[in-house]
């Protein structure tokens, strides 16, 4: 990483903080008396889940899975679950954990897959929500932040890989896509 590839820092570590603090309270609240089942999204989810975990103070199990992508391909086609989970969860209640929401596509798809193993419940938290890029409406109870269209990493999110240890949520500048693909930002289909 080089420090003149980070544009603004859109969250402080202490924001993130004091909003998974938050975050972990209210669903602690909504599950009371109940165990849960938290499903996190590889790779995104990490730092932001490990966070929410320990501040969740409810029963819970734990499990991931990873999603594939595939270039081409219609939009609902994209992508495709490449690791499962392997808990069971029909009669559970689930939280399924995200990074970022953007056109909801990904997280509808996910969201099918899910419902159709029957569990009681099924609710979304996720650290990042961009509504304004929606292609898809998708239930999100729980959201961390709201951010503007600009390419984001930091605190689990990455570009190329890199850049998912920065404490914070920061924009990239658009100097790192020219130099490193001669073109402009990714589209972000997530």
């Amino acid at each position: 990483m080089r420090k003149q590839d980070i544009g603004s820092i859109l969250i402080s570590p202490v924001e993130l903080e004091t909003r998974v603090r938050a975050l972990a309270r209210k669903i602690s609240r909504d599950y009371r008396g109940r165990t849960i089942v938290v499903v996190g999204v590889l790779k995104g989810v990490t730092f932001f889940l490990a966070d929410l975990a320990r501040q969740i103070k409810v029963p819970f199990v734990i499990d991931y899975l990873d999603l594939r992508r595939f270039a081409g391909a219609q939009p609902r086609e994209r992508v495709r679950i490449a690791r499962d989970i392997d808990y069971p969860i029909e009669g559970r209640h689930v939280l399924l954990v995200e990074d970022i929401v953007n056109t909801g596509l990904t997280l509808d798809y996910l969201l099918s897959e899910l419902r159709e193993r029957r569990p009681a419940s099924i609710e979304v938290v996720t650290l990042l929500n961009r509504p304004g890029r929606r292609l898809v409406e998708v239930p999100v109870r729980y959201v961390g932040f709201q951010i503007p269209n600009d390419y984001v990493v930091g605190y689990g999110l990455d570009y190329r890989e890199l850049y998912r240890n920065l404490p914070f949520i920061c924009a990239l500048k658009a100097s790192v896509f020219e130099l490193d693909t001669g073109a402009a930002a990714p589209e972000v289909v997530k």
